[in-house]
């Protein structure tokens, strides 16, 4: 089983990537089932049923190339994805997902989109764009802070969210902060006990964790999450496990995904991956 279980297309507000390519590639590419999961970020994005969008960056004059700060056109991506199951379904199977960018403070918000749209999901990823909608790759959330302090403060971010938000399958680039620190990686040992506990209340809520192999575009220097997170989850008993590329563009889709295998299996010592169908997780041999 080969499966890309994060991928973004033109309806991420951050890709303009048409669904299809995603597909044709992913067929190309000689995947068995992929999984777009795209941008859901309460707080700091709208939904475009509310209007009024403010869109962001591209040329001053002409707004070529803006970026709009909105959500997943909801009923138009399922009506893309229907499309593409009904017109590629034989070639590969293509599951329906979404990317919660959650925080505390638009939990209410995401359990209502959960149960809007739960009979169209086959699979979530809970994500941490920011907090106190301040974002971490502008750096607007670490400033001000030591790296102690951001580090701690994500992370307690994360567990909280877990505590009263049920609804999702996997935690997806558990250690994202890591490839916005300007002041380099901060100490696993340092929040170990931190990150043990959001595991163990994922394992014991039936939850996952996901390998996002965008760490090789990145440039880190370990996995994302790294090995010593994703040891720690297996040590625990962890058995969910996704991988995904976090693509934006064909360029990107499935990148380093066999690699990632190889160290999930060969290096940390799994023996299944999964995928999902209807927020239900299937178990494959690695």
């Amino acid at each position: 089983m080969r499966a890309d279980y994060h991928l973004h297309c033109e309806f991420s507000d951050d890709s303009r990537e048409p669904m299809e390519n995603q597909v044709r590639r992913a067929i190309e590419l000689g995947l068995d089932e992929m999984c777009f999961t795209d941008h859901v970020d309460y707080g700091i994005k709208k939904d475009w049923e509310e209007g009024n969008i403010t869109w962001r960056g591209g040329d001053p004059v002409t707004g070529e190339g803006a970026e709009p700060l909105a959500n997943v056109n909801y009923p138009e991506y399922f009506a893309k994805l229907h499309e593409m199951k009904q017109k590629y379904g034989e070639k590969i199977t293509i599951r329906q997902g979404l990317e919660f960018g959650i925080q505390t403070i638009t939990v209410p918000q995401f359990e209502k989109l959960y149960h809007r749209y739960e009979n169209e999901l086959d699979f979530v990823l809970l994500s941490m764009h920011q907090v106190d909608n301040l974002e971490f790759w502008t750096q607007d959330f670490q400033r001000g802070r030591s790296q102690k302090e951001y580090n701690e403060l994500y992370y307690r971010e994360i567990y909280n969210v877990q505590k009263v938000f049920k609804n999702y399958s996997v935690l997806a680039h558990l250690d994202l902060l890591s490839r916005y620190d300007e002041l380099g990686v901060y100490p696993f040992e340092n929040v170990r006990d931190m990150i043990a506990e959001i595991l163990k209340l994922a394992i014991a809520d039936g939850k996952g964790i996901e390998l996002n192999t965008s760490s090789w575009k990145y440039g880190l220097k370990d996995t994302q999450p790294c090995r010593a997170i994703l040891k720690l989850y297996k040590d625990l008993g962890g058995r969910i496990l996704t991988a995904g590329s976090d693509a934006h563009t064909t360029r990107q889709l499935g990148d380093h995904l066999d690699e990632g295998y190889r160290i999930l299996r060969d290096e940390i010592g799994f023996t299944e991956i999964c995928t999902f169908d209807h927020m239900t997780p299937v178990f494959h041999q690695l």
